[in-house]
């Protein structure tokens, strides 16, 4: 096989791994007449056809499918090898691809991110923030932070990066005249304002004098956005079960109140998750050690600015 033959495959993976020829072209900052003529020619020289074309989408043949496989297997080899050349290098470069839950990554992961990448200008990065949980291996994502139970996976290391907690909060506006909730019942009986997810309003989970507790809020405002949540509870519209660090701010400067301390909360990991390689790339070791000494230290800026209503 000639060096040439590899042409084409990074752009049938994009298309793969974007669902059509118009994403794959906006990914690659490139044209679609250009993707469909890179795919036309990889066709070509298979002598097969790999996408199953119709007027709206195209879809893998069974032959594409199996190409893809194998593609992707290349594909991890080629940054196996590049990774190995990597050891015994002292300066930080390449791109560090990093998939970051939205708020939270906006927040907590992005500045250590950017600092280490204005620490080391030959390190480039591509930021993804979204909430669902990407595919790793496939998508080509070097780093990824998550937030909650990881379920099992021999393909990919985790290390854990800290934990946050909730706080349930309102505005003093709302809480004027009010008593501060001592019982599930009490903080039930209060307007909430509520996360959904998917359809679904998010329980909220507690716990008092070390039992569990959840409550279903009959939510008087539902946002599927965090940030709009906690903005409602600012605006006096009513309690919120809130991360500390989005809510840490309004909490140290006293436009929210932690109402229920007495009803520890929730408490969910935070962990870095990489694909598992004979040799981890200096770019993403780098990262992960500059997110394990920065972001415990931010959370407990968020835990010391805890403040509530007695």
């Amino acid at each position: 096989m000639a060096l040439s033959d590899l042409n084409g495959i990074d752009v049938f993976v994009a298309t793969v791994q974007a669902g059509n020829f118009a994403q794959a072209a906006d990914a690659m900052q490139v044209t679609r007449s250009a993707v469909a003529k890179s795919i036309a020619r990889l066709e070509a020289r298979l002598g097969t056809r790999l996408f199953q074309r119709t007027t709206r989408s195209q879809q893998l043949t069974e032959a594409g499918a199996l190409y893809y496989q194998h593609c992707l297997r290349a594909l991890e080899e080629i940054r196996a090898g590049e990774a190995a050349l990597e050891e015994g290098r002292t300066q930080v470069a390449g791109r560090l691809r990093v998939s970051l839950p939205v708020l939270f990554g906006h927040l907590c992961i992005a500045p250590i991110l950017l600092e280490l990448a204005r620490q080391h200008p030959a390190l480039a990065l591509d930021l993804q923030f979204s909430d669902r949980t990407v595919e790793l291996h496939e998508e080509g994502i070097d780093l990824a932070i998550r937030i909650g139970a990881l379920p099992d996976s021999g393909d990919l290391v985790a290390r854990p990066l800290g934990e946050h907690r909730m706080a349930i909060c309102a505005s003093p506006a709302f809480m004027a005249g009010r008593n501060a909730p001592d019982s599930v019942d009490a903080l039930r009986a209060l307007d909430a304002v509520a996360y959904s997810r998917r359809g679904q309003v998010v329980e909220w989970k507690m716990r008092m004098e070390g039992e569990p507790q959840v409550l279903r809020p009959d939510a008087r405002v539902l946002m599927d956005d965090l940030q709009g949540v906690a903005d409602a509870a600012v605006a006096g519209l009513g309690v919120a079960w809130l991360p500390y660090w989005l809510v840490r701010d309004a909490l140290q400067q006293g436009r929210l109140l932690e109402v229920f301390p007495a009803a520890s909360s929730a408490v969910y990991p935070i962990h870095a998750v990489w694909p598992r390689a004979a040799h981890l790339p200096l770019k993403t070791r780098v990262a992960v050690d500059a997110l394990l000494q920065q972001l415990p230290a931010r959370l407990l800026d968020v835990e010391a600015g805890r403040t509530g209503v007695r």
